[in-house]
C-alpha cells in the first residue's frame, strides 16, 4: 500500500460488476493508484495482502488496470441460492435454502441446530439413494438443483459418534445456561442486549405488543447513573436473564461407572454406558450401541448388560429419554423452542476466548461432558481426530502456501489462515495453563524449574525466564520477560507482509498465575539437532557470531521496503562482513521439510533511544529539555509500528515540502533573470504565478499543485528518464538528503534496527551510513517527544494499575495453588480497601503441609518463599506502587494509599478493580463491595472465584474485505452513499466468508451499514443492524469494553477517547430526556456534558457553544427564561468570535435569543399584572412550548455528526449533472487524455462544495467547521 501524503483521499477501488447491479452476486474490482509510486515506502498493517505477487514482495503496486493477471479480480463469488426439500424421519419433509458453494457438511449443521431436527447427530445425506460426502461443495453433486429430494438416513453408531451425540444432547440442555461464558469454555461469552430490550430482537424493529396496546416504558433514568452520582453498583452491569434457569429436563446425565464395555459386551456392539436420573427421580442404566440407544437392567451396584424390557431402543438419546420420562419431553421441547426464538448472534461461538472479570454465584452442576474433558483426550488431543495430535505447524504452513491469484482463492486461503490460528491460540492457552498448573511433563524435568521447557499437543512451551544468561546484557529476567511480546509484534508484521516462501512459527504468549509462557509451533527437526548447526542465517549470541545466507537475504529484502528495515552490514567474530536484511537476533532455520522458517523477530522495529542511553552519544536538545534518555530496567524498549508509520509520513511530508519550495524558487530565480518560461514543455508551466504568491506567504500546506509536480517529477527521475532537468534532479536529491531517505532520487525511509545494539560491531567502510542511520533513529526519539507523546492524554489509573499489575506478577509467583484466593484477596484488600490492617487467613495445616513437603516448594517457579505473601500490608504496598511508577513510567504520584490515589485524582475504586482484574484474569464474585470499611476488609477469599489466562496472539486479517470496507467509508466520506452501502455490503459478506459470524471487524460493518440506513430512511432496518452490532461486540468484546458502549448508545463516536464519547453520551441522554418532558433530569446530564465539553475542549469551543444551545432549549420548556438567556447568550458569543456575525449559525443563535427575550418580557409583564391587580388581572396566554420530536431528532442528528441538507429538484439536477461530469473526466484522465492545470482548477473548485446525496455523514471532529 502507499503511503498518501496528508490530505489526499486513500485510493478506493472500483466496485466492478456489482456497481449499478445487486450486491449478492459479489465481486471485487481492480484498485486504483495515483500516481508517485515511486516516492513512498510501504506502509499499514495490511501491506502486501494483494493478489499482485509484486505488490505483496515489495510492499508498493504498480498495477494498471491493463496489467495480465488483473482481469481474473473480477470474479462472482456468490452464485444464486436454490431450495431443496429436507425428508428427516418423524417430521414432515421442509424445505431449505441452499447456496452453491455450501458443503454438504453445512447442512448437518443446519439440521442439528433445528428446533425439529436438533436431536439427531449420526445420520447422512442422500440423494436418490446415493450418500453426499460431507466435504463435497452441492454444486460439484450431479443431479443435485432447484426441488431436489435430500433424504436423512440415520446410520450406526460408533465409539466417537456415540461421544459427539452425547456431547451435543449436553450442550442442547445447557443452551441457554451461561455457566460456560462465566467459565470461559469453548468460546461461550455473555450478551445482554436481550434483557434491555426485554427479548425484542426481530429483525422488523419494531418492539413486542401486549394485547393491542404498545406497552409503556418508563424513561426515567437510575439513581446510580444520574450525573454527580456517587453509586457504582456492580450487579447493574450484569442483569440476570430468567432465560438463564431453564426448566430442569434431567437431574443427572453422567457417564456410568461400569465404562468401557468389556471386550464380550463390546462384540454385542455395546459402545459406552450411561447414567440418568430423570425428574421423577428415576434412576435408569443406558448403552450407548451401534444401533442406538435403550435402557439396560444395570444398576449403581450391579452390572447386567442386557436389554431392559422394554429396553425403548432409539436411534436419538432425546427419543429415549422422552418415553421414559414425561416431564423431560415437556421441558426439553419448551427449552429448544426457547433456544431457537434466541438471536443466532448470541449462540454462535466467538473465534477467541472472552472472559468476563465478574460472575454471579453459581451452584456447581454434574456435567458428564465436562467431566470427560477434564480427564481424557481434551488435554492431549483434539476430539475429531481421536488418537491423533494435530500437527500445528503443517497446518499454520500448508494454510499460507494456497493459492491466491483470484478473489475465491484469496478468500479461501484467509478463511483457512483465520481457522487454523484461532485453533491454535485455543490450544496454546489450554496448554500454557496445563503447564503453570503443573499437569505437563517437562522434556527436561532435571533442570531447575524456571529453566523447564514443555511439549503438549505437539506445540513447544517455554517460560518467561532468563535461562543460561541469554539476556545478560539486556535486563536479565525483565528482558526475557518482555522478548516474548516483542517477538509477537515480529511475527504479525512479517505475517502481515506475507511473502511467499518465508515461513514464520505459530505463536501465542499467556499471562497466568503471575507466569509468561511462550507456545510455538516446532519447526520439522528442530529438536533432533543442535541450535549451533540448526541456524544458517542470523546470530545465537546477539551479534557475536553471525551468519548469513542467499536464500534468506532474497526474502527478507522482499520484506525491507514494507517493514522499512535497511540491509546492512555487521562483522562476525573473524572480523569478516556479514549481510543481513534484519536484526541479528533474527535467525533462519531450513526444516526438515525444506521451509525458511524465521523466528526470534524480537528487534523487527527500532530502539527507542529515549530509554537506551548510549556513552558518547548525544540526544537531540528536545529529549534533553526533557531529561532524556532515561535508563531503564531492560535495553530491548523499540519503537511501535504505529510510531514508524507516523513518522515516516511526517518526513514523507516534509519531503514534499522542502522539494516544492525548491522547485518555487528555481521559478522565481528563472522569472526574475529571463522574465519568460524559456521552457514550454515544462511540467510546471502555468504555475509560476500561484507558486510565486505562495512562496512569498511562506505557506506550502495550500499548494498542491506544487506536491503535485514533485510527485511527478520524483516518479519520472525514478523511471531513469534521462530527460530530466539536471537541476530538477539535484531538488529531489536535497530533499532526499534532508528527510533521511537512503536513496538519493525517491524517497525511501528505513532503519536499521541493530543500530545501538550491545555487541554490534559495523564494518569501517558503513561508517557514513550508519551515522545517518543513528541520527534518523535520534530524530525519531525526538519525533516521539515532541509530536506525537503530547497528543496524548496521561491515564492515572493506567499508570497506578500497570504498576500493581508489576508487582502482582511477582507476587504471584510465590502463591502456591491451594493458597492463591486467599492470596488474590488479601492483595486486593491492600490495593483497594480502607481496612488499616488486612491479614490473610489461610488454614494451619496448609501452612504446615507447605513447610514439610519440600518437595512441593521445588515445584514452584519463582524464587519467592511461599508464605512470604501473606505478611503484605497496605503501606508497604502503596510505597511498591509509587516506586514502581516513578522508576518504569517516570511518574511521581502523590499518594500513599487506596483512599488518597481516589482523593487526589479523582479516581474510582471500582474502577481500579476493574482494571486490575482484566490486566491480570482475575475473576471476582458479582455483588456490591464497600471499600471505604475501616472495620472490615472489603475482599474475602469466596469473592475470588477464577483466575484466567490473558493472551496475545496473532489475528489474521480479511485483506480483500477490508480494503473493501475502507472504500466504502471514503465513498460514505464523499457524500456516495449509495456506492458506499454496496461497498459496506460487499465487505461484510466477504468478512463473513474469512471470519465467520462473529468478528470485531464486523462489529464495523454493521455499525456503518446501521448509520447508512438511518441516514436514508430505513429506519427498522438501521435498528436491525445496531442491535446485531450490539450483540456481536458484547461477545466479541466484553460486555464494558468502550466499543460496546458506543453501540449500544448507537452513535459513531470518531474519537476514541473517553471524554468525546461521554460528552456525546450524555447529551444523547439529555435529549431523550427533553423530548419527553423529563426537564429536570434533562438537564442534569446536559448541564454535566456542558462541564465536560468545557473541559475538554475549552470554554470557547463550538461543541461548548452547541452545548449551551442544548441547555437553554430545555430551560426555555421550563418556562425559566432568564436562564435559556444567559445561556443562549454565551453560545451565541462563541459562534460570533469564532464564525463571525455573518455566518448562519450565529445569525440563527441571535434569532433565537431574540424570541427568548421577548417570551422573557411577556412573563414578566404578565407576573407584573399578577402583582399589580390579583385576581382581577387580564393575563394574556402565555406560549410555553414543548418540544416536538422533529426538533429533538434535529439535535440528536448533529450531535451524532449527522446532518441533513434540503435539496430542491434544481440543485438536485445540477448535482447529476456535476457528478456526471466529473465521472466523464476521470474517464479521460484514464485514457490519457491530460487536462492542463488552469483548465483543472476551475471545475475542482466548483465541484468541491457539491454531495451527491441529501445527508452528509460528519465526523465529530469536522462537525465544528459545519456547525
Amino acid at each position: 500500500t502507499v503511503v498518501e501524503a496528508p490530505g489526499e483521499a486513500a485510493p478506493a477501488p472500483a466496485l466492478g460488476a456489482t456497481r449499478g447491479g445487486s450486491s449478492a452476486a459479489g465481486s471485487v474490482g481492480l484498485r486504483e493508484h495515483p500516481a508517485g509510486v515511486a516516492l513512498m515506502n510501504g506502509s499499514g498493517p495490511h501491506d502486501g495482502l494483494k493478489g499482485d505477487k509484486d505488490a505483496r514482495q515489495n510492499g508498493h503496486e504498480e498495477a494498471e488496470p491493463g496489467e495480465d493477471g488483473n482481469d481474473q479480480e473480477v470474479i462472482v463469488i456468490q452464485d444464486t441460492g436454490f431450495t431443496v426439500k429436507i425428508c428427516a424421519p418423524g417430521i414432515e419433509p421442509f424445505s431449505l435454502q441452499v447456496s452453491p458453494q455450501e458443503m454438504v457438511q453445512e447442512i448437518h449443521q443446519v439440521l442439528m441446530d433445528r428446533e425439529d431436527t436438533c436431536h439427531r447427530t449420526c445420520f447422512s445425506l442422500q440423494l436418490d439413494g446415493n450418500v453426499l460426502d460431507n466435504f463435497a461443495e452441492l454444486k460439484t453433486i450431479e443431479g443435485l438443483q432447484e426441488g431436489s429430494l435430500l433424504k436423512v438416513v440415520e446410520e450406526p453408531y460408533t465409539v466417537r459418534e456415540a461421544r459427539i451425540h452425547v456431547r451435543h444432547i449436553r450442550d442442547l440442555l445447557k443452551s441457554l445456561d451461561p455457566s460456560d461464558a462465566f467459565n470461559g469454555v469453548d468460546c461461550n461469552s455473555l450478551s445482554f442486549l436481550s434483557v434491555f430490550t426485554d427479548g425484542d430482537l426481530g429483525d422488523s424493529g419494531k418492539r413486542k405488543k401486549k394485547g393491542t396496546e404498545m406497552e409503556q416504558i418508563d424513561c426515567t433514568p437510575p439513581e446510580h447513573i444520574l450525573p454527580g452520582s456517587k453509586e457504582r453498583p456492580l450487579c447493574a452491569l450484569q442483569p440476570q436473564n430468567r432465560d438463564w434457569k431453564p426448566l430442569q429436563c434431567l437431574k443427572v446425565l453422567t457417564m456410568s461407572g461400569w465404562n468401557p464395555p468389556p471386550g464380550n459386551r463390546k462384540m454385542h456392539g455395546d459402545l459406552m454406558y450411561l447414567y440418568v436420573i430423570t425428574v421423577e427421580d428415576r434412576h435408569v442404566s443406558i448403552t450407548a450401541s451401534t444401533r442406538g440407544f435403550y435402557l439396560n437392567q444395570s444398576t449403581a451396584y450391579n452390572f447386567n448388560p442386557k436389554p431392559a424390557n422394554p429396553s425403548f431402543l432409539s436411534h436419538s438419546l432425546v427419543e429415549l429419554l422422552n418415553q421414559i420420562s414425561p416431564t423431560f419431553k415437556k421441558n426439553f421441547s419448551a427449552l429448544q423452542k426457547k433456544r431457537v426464538q434466541r438471536h443466532p448472534f448470541e449462540r454462535i461461538a466467538t473465534p477467541f476466548q472472552v472472559y468476563s472479570w465478574t460472575a454471579p454465584q453459581a451452584e456447581h452442576a454434574m456435567d458428564c461432558v465436562r467431566a470427560e474433558d477434564a480427564y481424557t483426550s481434551r488435554l492431549g488431543y483434539e476430539e475429531h481426530i481421536p488418537g491423533q495430535t494435530r500437527d500445528w505447524n503443517e497446518e499454520l504452513q500448508t494454510t499460507r502456501e494456497l493459492p491466491r491469484k483470484n478473489l475465491p482463492e484469496r478468500l479461501l486461503r484467509e478463511r483457512a489462515i483465520f481457522k487454523v490460528h484461532s485453533d491454535f491460540t485455543a490450544a496454546a492457552t489450554r496448554g500454557a495453563m496445563a503447564v503453570i498448573d503443573g499437569n505437563v511433563m517437562a522434556i527436561n524435568p532435571s533442570e531447575e524449574t524456571k529453566m523447564q521447557m514443555f511439549i503438549w499437543n505437539n506445540i513447544f512451551f517455554s517460560l518467561g525466564f532468563d535461562v543460561r544468561d541469554h539476556y545478560k546484557d539486556f535486563g536479565g529476567d525483565v528482558a526475557a520477560y518482555v522478548a516474548p511480546t516483542n517477538d509477537l509484534n515480529g511475527v504479525r508484521t512479517y505475517n502481515a507482509v506475507d511473502v511467499e516462501g518465508l515461513y514464520t512459527l505459530g505463536t501465542v504468549v499467556v499471562d497466568y498465575r503471575g507466569y509468561r509462557v511462550t507456545a510455538q509451533s516446532i519447526i520439522p527437526g528442530i529438536l533432533e539437532r543442535e541450535q549451533e548447526q540448526s541456524v544458517i542465517y542470523g546470530s545465537i549470541d546477539f551479534g557475536k557470531t553471525v551468519v548469513s545466507h542467499p536464500k534468506y537475504l532474497e526474502l527478507l529484502e522482499k520484506t525491507s521496503r514494507p517493514l522499512k528495515i535497511q540491509k546492512h552490514k555487521v562483522l562476525n567474530d573473524k572480523n569478516e562482513e556479514v549481510e543481513l536484511c534484519s536484526s541479528v537476533e533474527c535467525k533462519g532455520i531450513i526444516g526438515n521439510d525444506g521451509r525458511h522458517y524465521i523466528l526470534d523477530l524480537l528487534r523487527t522495529f527500532p530502539p527507542d533511544l529515549n530509554f537506551l542511553p548510549v556513552e558518547g552519544e548525544e540526544m537531540p536538545e528536545e529529549c534533553k529539555k526533557m531529561g532524556f534518555p532515561k535508563q531503564h530496567r531492560h535495553k530491548l524498549c523499540c519503537l511501535r509500528q504505529e510510531l514508524v508509520d507516523a513518522f515516516v509520513e511526517h518526513r514523507y511530508l516534509l519531503f514534499m515540502k522542502l522539494a516544492a519550495l525548491q522547485l518555487m524558487q528555481q521559478k522565481a530565480n528563472k522569472q526574475e533573470s529571463s522574465g519568460v518560461l524559456e521552457n514550454g514543455a515544462s511540467p510546471e508551466n502555468g504555475t509560476a504565478e500561484s507558486e510565486k504568491s505562495e512562496s512569498d506567504d511562506g505557506k506550502i500546506d495550500d499548494n498542491m499543485t506544487g506536491l503535485e509536480q514533485v510527485k511527478e517529477l520524483a516518479e519520472t527521475i525514478a523511471s531513469d528518464d534521462g530527460a530530466v532537468d539536471p537541476k530538477s534532479r539535484e531538488v529531489i536529491r536535497n530533499a532526499c538528503k534532508a528527510v533521511g531517505s537512503i536513496s538519493d532520487a525517491s524517497f525511501d525511509i528505513r532503519f536499521n534496527p541493530d543500530i545501538f545494539s550491545p555487541g554490534v560491531r559495523f564494518p569501517e567502510s558503513s561508517k557514513e551510513e550508519v551515522q545517518d542511520q543513528k541520527q534518523l533513529l535520534k530524530d525519531a526519539a525526538a519525533f516521539l517527544l515532541s509530536c506525537q507523546i503530547p497528543g496524548l492524554k496521561i491515564g492515572i489509573s493506567e499508570l497506578i494499575t500497570r504498576s500493581a499489575k508489576h508487582i502482582f506478577k511477582t507476587y504471584l509467583q510465590g502463591v502456591e495453588l491451594s493458597g492463591l484466593s486467599a492470596a488474590i484477596s488479601h492483595f486486593l484488600n491492600c490495593f483497594l480497601s480502607s481496612f488499616p490492617n488486612p491479614i490473610a487467613h489461610l488454614p494451619a495445616d496448609e501452612l504446615v503441609s507447605k513447610k514439610k513437603n519440600k518437595k512441593r516448594k521445588n515445584r514452584n517457579l519463582g524464587n519467592v518463599d511461599n508464605t512470604a505473601w501473606a505478611s503484605m500490608t497496605p503501606q508497604e504496598l502503596w510505597k511498591n506502587i509509587c516506586s514502581e511508577a516513578k522508576n518504569y513510567f517516570d511518574f511521581g504520584l502523590e499518594c500513599e494509599n487506596a483512599d488518597q490515589a481516589a482523593e487526589v485524582y479523582s479516581l474510582q475504586k471500582i474502577t481500579l478493580l476493574r482494571e486490575i482484574s482484566l490486566k491480570t484474569g482475575v475473576q471476582i464474585l458479582l455483588k456490591e463491595y464497600n471499600f471505604d470499611n475501616r472495620h472490615k476488609p472489603t475482599f474475602t477469599e469466596e469473592d475470588i472465584l477464577n483466575i484466567f489466562p490473558v493472551v496475545k496472539h496473532v489475528n489474521p486479517k480479511a485483506s480483500d474485505a477490508f480494503h473493501f470496507f475502507q472504500s466504502g467509508q471514503a465513498k460514505v466520506q464523499q457524500g456516495f452513499l449509495k456506492e458506499g452501502c454496496e461497498l459496506i455490503n460487499e465487505a461484510l459478506n466477504l468478512f463473513n466468508n474469512v471470519y465467520g459470524a462473529m468478528h470485531v471487524e464486523i462489529c464495523a460493518c454493521l455499525r456503518l451499514l446501521a448509520r447508512l440506513n438511518y441516514i436514508m430512511g430505513d429506519y427498522s432496518e438501521a435498528l436491525s443492524n445496531q442491535q446485531k452490532a450490539v450483540l456481536m461486540s458484547e461477545r466479541v468484546l466484553g460486555i464494558e469494553h468502550p466499543n460496546t458502549i458506543q453501540e449500544y448508545v448507537s452513535t459513531r463516536c470518531w474519537g476514541s477517547r473517553t471524554n468525546i464519547l461521554s460528552s456525546s453520551f450524555l447529551n444523547n441522554i439529555g435529549l431523550v430526556l427533553h423530548g419527553v418532558m423529563e426537564y429536570d433530569l434533562s438537564l442534569r446530564f446536559l448541564e454535566n456534558a456542558l462541564a465536560i465539553s468545557s473541559k475538554y475542549h475549552g470554554s470557547k469551543s463550538l461543541k461548548v457553544a452547541l452545548s449551551h444551545h442544548l441547555v437553554a432549549r430545555v430551560y426555555e420548556s421550563k418556562a425559566e427564561f432568564r436562564s435559556a438567556l444567559q445561556h443562549e447568550k454565551e453560545g451565541y458569543t462563541i459562534y460570533k468570535n469564532q464564525l463571525g456575525e455573518h455566518h448562519e449559525k450565529t445569525k440563527e443563535s441571535s434569532e433565537y435569543l431574540k424570541y427568548l427575550t421577548q417570551q422573557a418580557v411577556a412573563l414578566q409583564r404578565t407576573m407584573n399584572e399578577i402583582y399589580k391587580n390579583g385576581s382581577n388581572a387580564n393575563i394574556m396566554p402565555l406560549k410555553f412550548t414543548a418540544p416536538s420530536m422533529a426538533s429533538v431528532l434535529e439535535q440528536l442528528n448533529i450531535i451524532n455528526g449527522i446532518l441533513f441538507i434540503p435539496l430542491s429538484q434544481k440543485d438536485l439536477e445540477n448535482l447529476k449533472a456535476e457528478v456526471q461530469r466529473r465521472q466523464q473526466l476521470q474517464e479521460s484522465l484514464k485514457s490519457g487524455e491530460q487536462l492542463e492545470p488552469e483548465d483543472k482548477a476551475p471545475e475542482e473548485k466548483e465541484a468541491e462544495p457539491s454531495m451527491p446525496s441529501a445527508a452528509i455523514p460528519l465526523t465529530q471532529s469536522s462537525l465544528q467547521s459545519k456547525l
